[in-house]
């Protein structure tokens, strides 16, 4: 983990600051606040900082600018920090340009090219890119991207960056060039083959007379090889068509054991009716056939014997009805089993059509052995005339195809990883494990802000906003204000991130001006609290123009002013 506690950062010439060092120190105490007039260089502190580290200001300054207009020389910069134990030291200079990392007191080896200085500071050292810098250690109000406003490549790259996967990114890059390394040696090794055929062609022709009735034999096996391989390869075809349709029709009749289950249900229910109905229709038969009881020889009642034949008539009815309606459906269930039965016949079908082209093919491929066997004779016939020359030729030849099915191996292999590193594959299943801790911390950063939506990013990391009675709303369509707060709760989040993921940790985090404009006075003292919360282990530097209000809750005050046209940190701020 890139542990990053930075200590001070020092500048002079830059922007607005003249010949003498301004220095500032970053790990002094937890909250500071940095106030002065417009244009006293506040804010030149934050654009000296990403100048050393990254090699361009944090505003939208050309780079030719930030030398001061009036020295117009000697603009340095340097940034000190530690990490694990180890401190560095990075300087950067314009007129005289220089750039070089210091490490334990020793600069570090500076043969290559700038740009590749640059990608070992941010890489191997930092371990944070600019675009994440500005997303975990700076909020700023003029030149700051809002994580909601990056285009969708840009989130996922910080999002990357924050949970330490880029190694996938860079493992693709590599694969990409094994790729075509491997592609060009596979072109090269087929070159050499073709190269050694023709020679073993050339060597063969030196015989031709005496060869060539051998040869017509040679190519006659080789013609009818060629035949069995391809009679072989449409075999296969049509098997692997087959397999496809016979897939496709078992999917269609899945439901086989359940529409079974479904018609003996309907068949039991229709003998429980038929059964009832046959006691019933019995006991209305006896009562239209007998006015006295057979056993106790009393007469039956009239109304009793009417109203059970009504009853029981009445009764049968229901279920003459019923059972005609699971007769309905009884017919609807077995023309799906007629359907399942048709199907499962044109399976047994095409089963049999398949085990016929793959004993075709397993005769052919008998075949090919035997044509095999009569060509390794032929040829061993055609070469006897110069048998050591060509022995050593098809010895080469032979390396060459082992050579090449290596190659192919490896171009199999590389193909699997490539589907392995793509964006669908390791890094969306880490991104899917952490997606909703995001949204649990984003959460609970907006409820402390007194900003109570439910914020839910997905795993291509577009936005979902709900208030409380379930209205859904995008990032554009909230106020400055709380666009702000979404921003604070997105850049809290990221830090917690960061250190859970152990990708990123480090001590500092300023904000410049975010609290000028769009925050008020309820969100100040809320955003405040959360900045007390967090300087339990992070130095905090707020850049300000509400000084005034402000002085109470901060650890130290850095005021800036411009004294003959040059800033400087006052002396009683210092």
């Amino acid at each position: 983990m890139a542990n990053i506690v930075f200590e001070s950062v020092r500048y002079k010439n830059i922007l607005s600051t003249g010949n003498t060092w301004t220095e500032v120190q970053l790990n002094r105490s937890k909250s500071t606040l940095i106030i002065g007039d417009n244009g006293a260089g506040k804010s030149t502190m934050l654009d000296a900082l990403t100048f050393a580290l990254y090699g361009k200001p944090f505003r939208k300054i050309k780079k030719g600018q930030l030398v001061n207009s009036i020295n117009g020389k000697d603009l340095q910069v340097e940034a000190k920090f530690t990490i694990s134990g180890s401190k560095y030291i990075i300087k950067r200079g314009i007129k005289t340009n220089f750039f070089e990392i210091w490490k334990d007191g020793e600069m570090i080896n500076q043969d290559a090219a700038a740009r590749d200085y640059q990608v070992y500071l941010e890489e191997s050292i930092l371990k944070l890119n600019y675009k994440s810098f500005g997303q975990v250690v700076v909020l700023g109000s003029s030149t700051f991207i809002p994580f909601m406003q990056l285009r969708a490549g840009e989130r996922r790259e910080v999002i990357e960056d924050l949970l330490d996967i880029q190694i996938f990114t860079v493992m693709n890059t590599l694969l990409k060039e094994r790729v075509t390394e491997n592609k060009a040696d596979i072109n090269d090794i087929k070159h050499s083959i073709e190269l050694l055929n023709s020679k073993i062609s050339t060597s063969k022709t030196h015989n031709d007379s005496i060869r060539k009735m051998r040869e017509v034999e040679v190519d006659k096996l080789k013609e009818k090889l060629r035949e069995q391989i391809s009679f072989i390869e449409s075999e296969q075809e049509c098997v692997d068509v087959l397999i496809e349709e016979v897939s496709d029709l078992n999917t269609g009749i899945q439901d086989k054991s359940d529409t079974k289950k479904k018609l003996q249900e309907l068949q039991e229910l229709d003998r429980e009716l038929s059964n009832k109905h046959k006691s019933l229709s019995k006991e209305v038969a006896f009562y239209q056939d007998h006015d006295n009881c057979p056993t106790c020889k009393q007469g039956i009642e009239h109304e009793f014997k009417e109203g059970t034949i009504t009853s029981h008539s009445s009764k049968t009815e229901k279920i003459e009805a019923a059972r005609e309606e699971l007769k309905s459906k009884g017919l609807v269930i077995e023309g799906r089993l007629e359907e399942i039965d048709g199907t499962e016949s044109v399976i047994s079908e095409k089963n049999m059509k398949m085990s016929e082209h793959r004993m075709a093919t397993k005769m052919a491929m008998t075949s090919c052995k035997a044509i095999k066997q009569d060509l390794l004779g032929a040829e061993k016939d055609a070469t006897e005339v110069d048998n050591n020359q060509l022995q050593d030729l098809e010895n080469e030849l032979k390396g060459y195809h082992g050579d090449q099915t290596n190659l192919f191996d490896s171009k199999e292999t590389l193909s699997v990883v490539a589907s392995m590193l793509k964006d669908g594959g390791i890094k969306t299943r880490i991104i899917k494990q952490y997606v909703p801790v995001m949204n649990k911390l984003i959460n609970k950063y907006l409820a402390s802000m007194d900003f109570f939506v439910q914020f839910e990013l997905d795993e291509n990391f577009n936005e979902t906003i709900k208030s409380r009675f379930r209205d859904v709303f995008s990032y554009a369509s909230f106020s400055e204000g709380e666009k702000l707060r979404i921003d604070l709760a997105l850049l809290f989040t990221w830090r917690s991130v960061a250190k859970l993921r152990n990708s990123v940790s480090t001590n500092l985090l300023i904000m410049d001006e975010i609290m000028d404009s769009s925050l008020d006075t309820s969100g100040t003292e809320e955003f405040l609290k959360i900045i007390e919360e967090l300087t339990a282990d992070s130095n905090i530097f707020i850049i300000s123009h509400k000084g005034d209000q402000l002085f109470d809750k901060f650890h130290s005050v850095i005021r800036f002013e411009k004294v003959k046209n040059f800033s400087r940190i006052a002396p009683q701020a210092a």
